[in-house]
């Protein structure tokens, strides 16, 4: 008999992210799936088309049933329109799923982005049914808050870190994307090691396939490119990338600084780019599917991503780093941590640390300045670096592994 998974996460298609591709994945196995999610309106915070309030309320999408909740929408970004999407979601879902109690289910699956209390339906489902629940801990709570809302209050601060440590607790099993970020969480939960797997946020397989596209060749064909792809937002330290940018055009370096996204900080990163007067080399192409992105990344001379500095974000290698290495393409960072170490191990580019920006215009110079035989081979680097230890298919074999014990 087939397995029966309850996913929780606010978000799912057609928002982008990486859950949609593990879904598919677990129907590739025979597992029925059912997903209670949000309503779509990241990242620009307004309803996608044919969505909105108490509309298609559930829907069948790729074998998987959807069952959506209402929700704030995120609507313009602003910090208290952010945290009252985060809080909504929590509450309407923990209502939502009582009409999925008489489902009968042998796991509930929580990919647990921000805010951790998403996963609170989802722990009163298993709890009511008496199953294991499963928590892959994508953003660590309430450190990852902290990235974006700059709470200061030690009384709230204590009160978010007692409150999320209390669902880490209560999850059964606890998926991380480090050892550092396990190390984290099991001093925080006390839990044995038979109840962590530590498993990367293996992208996509689209993202291993270059994709030539006629545009875009003739419009950054046979230039030095920089390609920047992803969510925008204050945690990716746009600013330094600017500022990096000033440097090479002081330098008489040319380079296109491509940027493939939207997100909260876009137009705030837009004036700035105006503001220095660096229109001629900053390139905004907007929100894209994720399926249209190795249309940049096969134009790119370098992928590039910087963080600001934070404890937590030394523990993960991002979503977006990941699929640079998938791409085969070098790899160049501003960040601590992880990211960083690998990176430079494997050869894949340079990557040297946060917020700074002469160092980051170091490496791109270096890189501008290499034969296309050396930039060749740190591609070569990341593409083996990415079967070895990231490819999407084995990564999903031990996670299902884990989530049913083998079973």
């Amino acid at each position: 008999m087939a397995k029966r998974l309850l996913v929780v996460c606010q978000h799912f298609w057609p928002e982008n992210f990486r859950i949609n591709d593990l879904c598919d994945g677990f129907v590739d196995y025979d597992i029925e799936v059912d997903v209670l999610c949000g309503e779509p309106n990241y990242p620009k915070g307004e309803w996608f088309e044919g969505y909105g309030a108490f509309k298609r309320r559930e829907e069948t999408h790729n074998g998987i049933r959807i069952y959506r909740c209402p929700e704030i929408r995120r609507k313009n970004n602003t910090s208290i329109r952010i945290f009252l999407n985060y809080m909504s979601y929590p509450v309407t879902s923990s209502f939502a799923v009582r009409k999925l109690y008489k489902k009968k289910y042998d796991r509930v699956f929580i990919y647990s982005l921000s805010p951790v209390y998403m996963g609170r339906a989802g722990l009163k489902l298993a709890k009511k049914q008496g199953i294991e629940s499963v928590t892959y801990v994508m953003d660590l709570w309430p450190e990852n808050l902290y990235s974006v809302l700059n709470f200061k209050n030690k009384l709230i601060r204590k009160i978010l870190y007692n409150s999320s440590t209390k669902y880490y607790r209560k999850t059964d099993k606890l998926i991380c994307l480090s050892d550092k970020a396990k190390e984290i969480l099991q001093e925080r939960t006390g839990k044995s090691d038979d109840k962590f797997l530590i498993m990367p946020q293996c992208c996509e397989k689209f993202y291993e396939t270059p994709i030539a596209d006629a545009e875009l060749t003739q419009r950054f064909g046979g230039q030095f490119n920089i390609v920047f792809t992803g969510n925008i937002s204050p945690a990716q330290d746009f600013p330094v990338m600017v500022d990096a940018a000033e440097l090479l055009k002081k330098r008489g370096i040319r380079a296109n600084w491509i940027i493939v996204g939207d997100g909260m900080s876009r137009v705030e990163s837009e004036r700035l780019v105006r503001e220095r007067g660096m229109e001629d080399v900053f390139f905004f192409e907007g929100f894209k599917p994720a399926q249209e992105i190795p249309k940049y990344t096969n134009i790119a001379s370098a992928l590039i991503a910087c963080l600001t500095k934070s404890p937590l974000l030394d523990c993960t290698i991002p979503a977006k780093v990941m699929s640079y290495i998938a791409a085969g393409r070098p790899v160049v960072l501003a960040m601590d941590g992880e990211a960083n170490r690998t990176v430079n191990e494997y050869g894949c580019g340079f990557a040297t640390e946060s917020g700074n920006a002469q160092l980051l215009a170091e490496s791109l110079e270096k890189l501008a300045q290499m034969p296309q035989s050396a930039r060749d081979g740190m591609g070569a680097n990341a593409k083996k670096l990415h079967f070895e230890r990231f490819e999407r298919d084995s990564n999903l074999e031990r996670l299902i592994y884990f989530l049913f014990d083998g079973e």
